[in-house]
């Protein structure tokens, strides 16, 4: 499936019901409050949020990981799941919003790494997590006990030990983000940048920047970026690792900084300037809004292109590759140019808009819109194939490469067409209608055939185009059901890698081969496993493994004895496993890794159901 996806997370209703007598479940777990919401995390916990705190649920285990009721009533916007981690945030005002209640969770062991209370602070804003390293930085008031001074901890989350604690001189506070560079925590603050020795806890030095919003390190692993607002714009300055302001002048950009990479060759940078809302003859009057790409020199901040290449649009794609720049640009069109600031492509590369797929192949570099796709020679920029291929606009695009007949196959939501991967040739493999005006969200080649699928229908087609089934279970109530998005579990692949200070020289920008999914759960797996935790060891465990439920799909569907899920067979389209769940409006998540299904039977009660036996 080339259209990776992560699990949609499914919940029919903020309106808790009590349901009707469901169909007996594995487990059963009594939250003791009533349940708010129900989210799967990237881990395989399900973090439950009740009326009196916050639980956690591992798949096939009798009982709670924990279930803490010191938090009260726990809102949405309270909880942040950190991506790809096993870690919560939860951050709750106090009264009056004078003071901050902040928390660290790993929901894997089931143990708070961080209190705000505990580890003796008055208030704090939201902890900031350094990935690779594995390290909290907290940034706020100290208790009466210490004068409520301001202060900087860290923290290591393999245990949650502090590691040091920084006190801040008067009344100082971040106001941007902090990172950890050689040694060093380098700190945005109201007053300028400052850098904490990590050794000593010494400042080592300030450097007067105000507004800084974050800090990069360059290759050398000690001298850095700092990212500095101003307005609706940024300016980027140079630090050296003693201090030293490395450049004349800050570089002003236009608009907001996107995406910044640290190369071999220099800066490039994307800045984005938006028209502030603006429309007809004010926003022709207006900057244009766009993208903006840049490449600056490393050691002056110098403009290193003559002419910045035109952009029209805002850019979707990104990536840094050996000899230049490769862009893709949401509102259509793709080019590459040299780190000389040279085109390398005959001419831009015109292309329809919304650019879904941007990947390498054998061939060449595949794209695919809601109009087109096409091969093209990296090099040139120039078809491989006599022209592209064109489409009526898609209503839902999904493509895979069918390895065993060479070539790509693309659903436009209506029909599916198949590219001959040697000579481009095109045809309609076969046209399709989903009941209640669904369209293929998933699209898979399997041992017998193509499966097209969405929440309701499972449709597969031999590999001539022909028909073998196609099953369709009515939907309950389509206004008001979740409905289940069925696909593998997707790594956001780039999403630690993001991190603004995450360590220089990992080109988080890099273009990956198409239909490259195991090569992907890999990386991330091993990315787990190299950070050595209990937590992230038993992670990366989950992403090596096949999902429980990769030869199935579940369907939410209405019977005669009442509305239940599923279980449809996704060679056959046979009904296997069938469970009764009688709720009008049932909540529920089906988690395909582990292999279970969680149900809220009550207001404080999930049932799981285990979905392979």
């Amino acid at each position: 499936m080339r259209n990776l996806k992560i699990f949609v997370f499914l919940l029919a209703s903020s309106l808790m019901i009590n349901a009707q007598k469901a169909e007996a479940p594995d487990f059963k777990y009594d939250l003791g409050g009533k349940v708010e919401k129900m989210t799967l995390t990237s881990s395989g916990v399900m973090l439950i949020m009740h009326g009196k705190g916050l639980a956690g649920i591992k798949p096939g285990q009798e009982g709670v990981v924990f279930n803490f009721d010191d938090y009260g009533k726990v809102k949405e916007e309270e909880v942040f799941i950190v991506p790809n981690t096993p870690y919560v945030m939860v951050g709750q005002a106090g009264f009056g919003g004078i003071s901050a209640k902040q928390s660290v969770i790993d929901v894997v062991t089931g143990k708070r790494l961080f209190d705000t209370k505990a580890n003796g602070w008055k208030a704090a804003g939201r902890p900031t997590l350094i990935m690779p390293e594995n390290r909290l930085i907290v940034s706020g008031q100290r208790t009466a006990k210490e004068k409520y001074t301001q202060a900087v901890g860290i923290y290591d989350m393999a245990n949650g030990n502090e590691i040091k604690l920084f006190k801040l001189k008067g009344s100082n506070s971040l106001t941007g983000r902090p990172s950890i560079i050689n040694n060093g925590v380098i700190l945005p603050t109201f007053k300028g940048i400052y850098r904490i020795d990590m050794n000593t806890g010494a400042e080592s030095w300030v450097v007067n920047l105000k507004n800084v919003a974050y800090v990069i390190p360059d290759k050398d692993g000690e001298s850095m970026f700092a990212v500095q607002g101003k307005g609706s714009n940024h300016v980027i300055h140079k630090l050296s690792g003693s201090g030293q302001q490395l450049w004349s002048d800050g570089k002003k950009l236009k608009g907001v900084v996107s995406n910044f990479e640290v190369t071999d060759k220099g800066l490039a940078i994307v800045s984005n300037v938006a028209n502030n809302g603006k429309s007809g003859l004010a926003k022709l009057a207006s900057a244009k809004a766009q993208s903006n790409i840049s490449f600056l020199s490393d050691s002056t901040g110098e403009d290193l292109w003559e002419k910045a290449p035109k952009t029209k649009g805002y850019v979707q794609h990104f990536y840094i590759m050996e000899d230049g720049i490769l862009f893709g640009i949401g509102e259509g069109g793709i080019n590459k140019i040299s780190y000389e600031g040279t085109p390398l492509f005959k001419k831009p590369l015109k292309t329809g808009a919304n650019i879904h797929t941007m990947a390498l192949t054998k061939q060449g570099m595949i794209y695919i819109t809601d109009t087109d796709a096409n091969i093209v020679n990296l090099d040139t920029g120039e078809s491989i194939w006599n022209k592209p291929i064109k489409y009526k606009k898609a209503k839902s695009v999904t493509s895979t490469y069918d390895e065993g007949h060479a070539r790509y196959l693309i659903s436009t939501g209506e029909e599916l067409i198949a590219i001959n991967e040697n000579n481009g040739d095109i045809s309609t493999l076969a046209s399709y209608k989903f009941n209640e005006k669904e369209n293929p969200t998933a699209f898979q080649v399997r041992e017998n055939g193509l499966l097209l699928s969405s929440s309701q229908n499972l449709m597969m087609l031999d590999f001539e185009g022909k028909e073998v089934f196609h099953e369709y279970f009515k939907s309950p109530g389509q206004s008001t059901f979740a409905k289940i998005a069925l696909g593998a579990l997707a790594v956001a692949s780039t999403a630690m890698a993001a991190d603004a200070s995450f360590r220089a020289g990992a080109n988080r920008n890099y273009i990956g081969q198409y239909n490259q999914y195991g090569a992907q759960m890999k990386r991330t797996a091993d990315m787990f496993s190299a950070i050595g935790t209990a937590s992230f060891n038993e992670m990366a465990k989950r992403f090596k493994a096949t999902s429980a439920t990769e030869n199935d799909q579940f369907i939410l569907t209405k019977l005669d004895d009442g509305v239940s899920l599923v279980k449809v067979n996704k060679d056959s389209g046979e009904v296997g496993k069938t469970i009764l769940l009688k709720d009008k409006k049932p909540v529920y998540e089906v988690d395909d890794f582990g292999g279970y299904l969680y149900y809220l039977a009550n207001g404080t009660t999930v049932f799981a159901y285990n979905l392979v036996k």
